[in-house]
């Protein structure tokens, strides 16, 4: 049997890049997911790629940062799945300037994208998993569910251009350190990994002005070439990781093999170290 047989998984941002590459890595291993993203098309498109591989999935479309998004979020994956086992809070984006260029737009931004928006989803889920691990502890079953926040070595380092982006993924690290130790009694561990240099398109090598928009903001991506080179330099493994790299890291703070292991900071970084 697979390891997540049964289990109900949430992944936000999961149309694309690291997300998508963690819903197939649970979906493969047995999960049921609930997928998100801004946009309908990338989350159809996952959606339907893990129910053509025989698995089950929904979409909820939407920004995270949405009032009442992560009550909306978590009530699907209820309705359609009777559950909630692992969480992983993924959303996210970079808005980078040097702090004496940076607006307090952007500042709020990578806040509630970041931080705020994992607070509310975990906060939505509470009372459900309150509730069924009291009445798993009253039958003497123990059983185990998953919380996964993703923050980045800036969050644990610190990053020029990225005062914003930083302080809200040092932030995810003390939310889920604190989160540790309110729902250790429920049987839930509760971790962080942070993502040092992984090629997706927020970071892909490029001397061409790249943009999206993102909630009616224009964000610049890609990252120079001879930037790129130099950061691939500083791994002690040469390269940059990839989204299946990223994602095997979040997998293992999702399998049963982590049921001792909460409050934790797992750098996945090729053996960066900040």
């Amino acid at each position: 049997m697979s390891k997540l047989e049964g289990k109900v998984a949430f992944v936000t941002g999961s149309g694309r890049g690291i997300g998508r590459a963690v819903a197939l890595k649970l979906a493969s291993e047995g999960a049921k997911l609930v997928i998100n993203d801004l946009d309908q098309e990338p989350a159809d498109d996952v959606t339907t790629e893990i129910r053509n591989s025989g698995g089950e999935a929904i979409a909820v479309v939407g920004s995270v940062t949405e009032d009442g998004f992560a009550e909306r979020y978590v009530d699907a994956g209820i309705q359609a799945f009777g559950g909630v086992d692992i969480i992983v809070n993924n959303a996210g984006y970079t808005w980078d300037a040097m702090i004496h260029k940076m607006s307090d737009e952007q500042f709020d931004a990578m806040i509630d994208v970041h931080l705020k928006a994992p607070f509310q989803i975990l906060r939505a889920a509470s009372e459900f998993i309150r509730s069924a691990a009291a009445e798993e502890a009253a039958e003497g079953r123990e059983v185990f569910r998953k919380v996964v926040n993703i923050s980045s070595v800036a969050g644990t380092g610190g990053n020029v251009g990225q005062a914003n982006y930083s302080s809200a993924k040092s932030g995810v690290i003390g939310l889920t350190k604190t989160l540790a130790k309110e729902w250790g009694r429920l049987k839930v561990n509760v971790n962080c990994v942070a993502f040092g240099f992984i090629d997706t398109r927020l970071t892909e090598a490029t001397d061409e002005k790249k943009t999206i928009v993102v909630e009616g903001n224009e964000v610049a991506i890609g990252i120079p070439k001879k930037v790129h080179t130099g950061f691939s330099a500083m791994i002690p493994m040469g390269r940059g990781g990839t989204v299946e790299e990223a994602a095997g890291g979040v997998y293992l703070l999702c399998t049963p093999e982590s049921n001792y292991i909460s409050g934790q900071t797992i750098v996945v970084g090729g053996g960066i170290s900040l």
